[in-house]
């Protein structure tokens, strides 16, 4: 008689999770492409459980270069891109890859180097800067990944004047993410470019070690935008639409972009936040 009742409590119990389990269901899943400065830091860890407290959406994201991130958008393979290369985000906004579009936030970037500076550039423009250490021939250690750092590089590279400096012996093209640029700057005692947010996760992971140091910074060239897009329906049908929406007008609020301001390591901010409605 008692495994009778218990077996009908366990098949009650099934019946009940089978019929009703369903009411508290997983949250929905948006799909972002991103930069890996966003990553690298840590924000998208922090503002992850925000979103899902805030929206019920749950985030997964995959962090590229921009270059790579915008070609996730185009392919579909995404629902929203968070990136941070205007010129490459106004083509593809023209290409009707995307709809949407709203600034979030933004840093600066800082040509970082020894700490001996044998280039003697420190404080100087980074045009100047850049110039010195062509010159000089001494490593300039490039992301060359058609990231938005990449391509904040090759504009002040021609800013500067300094032509063919692709295949000059000075310039090191690493192919790889900015932690892994960096280290690579650092080994060969070079310089690099890089986004101060991810410069400060570096120097942080040093605990007080001897590494590269930020020669050059304040210059009015080295702003750092980061939008956010949504990627078309129109294009790929199948896409979160609904969502990207969602989490566009949650990322650009007033409460998240205190949050956003609020994100800080070693005690210092690496994002500001600065959305409007364009």
């Amino acid at each position: 008689m008692k495994i009778k009742k218990y077996r009908s409590i366990i098949t009650t119990l099934v019946l009940c999770l089978f019929l009703f389990g369903g009411s508290a269901q997983a949250a929905p899943v948006l799909k972002m492409a991103t930069t890996t400065s966003t990553d690298n830091t840590g924000l998208l860890d922090y503002l992850a459980p925000i979103l899902l407290k805030d929206t019920n959406i749950e985030i997964k994201w995959i962090s590229v270069g921009t270059g790579k991130a915008l070609n996730h958008g185009r392919n579909g393979d995404v629902d929203v891109v968070l990136t941070h290369d205007p010129a490459a985000e106004d083509k593809f906004m023209a290409e009707g890859a995307a709809t949407n579009r709203r600034q979030v936030m933004y840093n600066d970037f800082v040509l970082i180097g020894p700490d001996s500076d044998p280039a003697g550039i420190k404080g100087k423009p980074v045009t100047e800067a850049l110039k010195i250490i062509a010159d000089k021939k001494l490593p300039l250690v490039s992301r060359a990944d058609k990231s938005g750092t990449h391509s904040a590089e090759l504009k002040l590279l021609d800013k500067a004047g300094i032509k063919d400096f692709d295949k000059a012996s000075w310039y090191v093209q690493a192919g790889q993410g900015m932690l892994k640029t960096i280290n690579i700057a650092d080994e060969r005692q070079g310089y690099c470019l890089t986004d101060r947010g991810t410069f400060v996760k570096y120097d942080a992971a040093l605990k007080g070690k001897k590494g590269l140091v930020i020669v050059v910074e304040g210059d009015k060239n080295l702003l750092n935008q980061y939008s956010v897009m949504a990627v078309n329906p129109a294009k790929h049908a199948h896409v979160k639409y609904d969502l990207a929406l969602k989490y566009i007008e949650w990322i650009t609020s007033p409460k998240v972009q205190k949050d956003i301001a609020g994100f800080k390591l070693e005690g210092k901010q690496l994002f500001f936040p600065n959305a409007n409605g364009k």
